[in-house]
């Protein structure tokens, strides 16, 4: 309707109406873009975050120090058996629901990426244990990591931590840049409408005045640039959305063929896909109230 709509106006005819249109389609893409950017790195935090809740990781290394005379023989006994014993403490310990060893198969397939086949063929791997722990557990970990670094040589108890800290701040700071790329280049897009309804305004002057004399409001001459806006905004958000969506398509693509195991799962889920079109709606719906609110303005300052 917006695009059929009758103007008393020959807004039509203004040229400012064709950069409009292009700062739209540029607002649109970079909010889409920033916000898909925002969104899978908020999808990839929680997935890592759900994932690793209540986990632990006990890495024991294969060449543990040597212990000093007198030790425990059981310091330095094989990898494997010092496994078991790690294995044994971990199980008997109050708080930890499972505990099982990762497979070396598992550990290969996950380095593999990393160092290719060739080289962990002949590397020393640490034996790893997955950790489950019961909630409300945390206080304990400590005190765990102490009893396996005195009873397993090489033993080192992970709690993940420090690096789902560093995850969150980098989740958050990435969604702040989105935001405030997306407040920018929205903030300059209603400037633009602002100029170019000033210049309309200026331009037609005389036949906003006939408009006047005839008995329209200003209500009416707000609602022939409100209209006028809108069909500009929504045209070049769908250009936008258009660009935005190819973009994203593109990378998701890229991103699926090089990871190759090396890189965490970046795409949309479809429900998220299907939100990226309400970004040139609410461009639009700005543009409106934006230009709605310069009109009136305008004519209530002249005599």
């Amino acid at each position: 309707m917006m695009f059929r709509h009758r103007f008393d106006l020959p807004l039509v005819e203004d040229a400012t109406g064709r950069f409009l249109i292009w700062i739209m389609a540029v607002m649109v893409y970079l909010g889409i873009v920033a916000l898909a950017g925002a969104l899978v790195l908020a999808g990839m935090a929680s997935r890592w975050e759900n994932g690793l809740t209540g986990r632990l990781t006990v890495q024991i290394s294969p060449q543990p120090d040597t212990p000093g005379r007198g030790s425990d023989p059981e310091m330095v006994a094989p990898l494997v058996q010092r496994t078991e014993v790690a294995l044994a403490l971990l199980r008997a310990t109050p708080g930890v629901l499972r505990a099982e060893p990762v497979t070396a198969a598992t550990t290969h397939k996950l380095l593999e990426p990393w160092l290719g086949t060739a080289l962990l063929d002949d590397l020393p791997l640490p034996a790893l244990i997955d950790v489950q722990v019961a909630p409300g557990s945390d206080p304990e970990v400590p005190a765990l990591a102490d009893r396996l670094a005195r009873s397993v040589a090489g033993a080192h108890l992970d709690n993940h931590a420090a690096w789902l800290d560093d995850l969150r701040r980098l989740a958050r700071t990435v969604q702040l840049v989105a935001l405030a790329v997306v407040v920018l280049v929205g903030t300059a897009a209603l400037v633009a409408v602002v100029f170019a309804v000033r210049t309309g305004l200026a331009i037609h002057s005389p036949v906003v005045e006939l408009l006047h004399i005839m008995g329209a409001s200003d209500r009416y001459v707000a609602r022939q640039f409100q209209a006028h806006v809108v069909g500009l905004a929504l045209r070049g958000g769908m250009v936008g959305l258009a660009l935005g969506l190819a973009t994203l398509g593109l990378l998701d693509r890229a991103t699926g063929e090089a990871a190759a195991g090396m890189l965490p799962v970046m795409a949309l889920p479809p429900p998220q896909w299907l939100a990226l079109p309400a970004v040139p709606l609410v461009a639009a719906a700005l543009a409106a109230v934006t230009a709605r609110w310069t009109v009136l303005r305008v004519l209530a300052a002249l005599p």
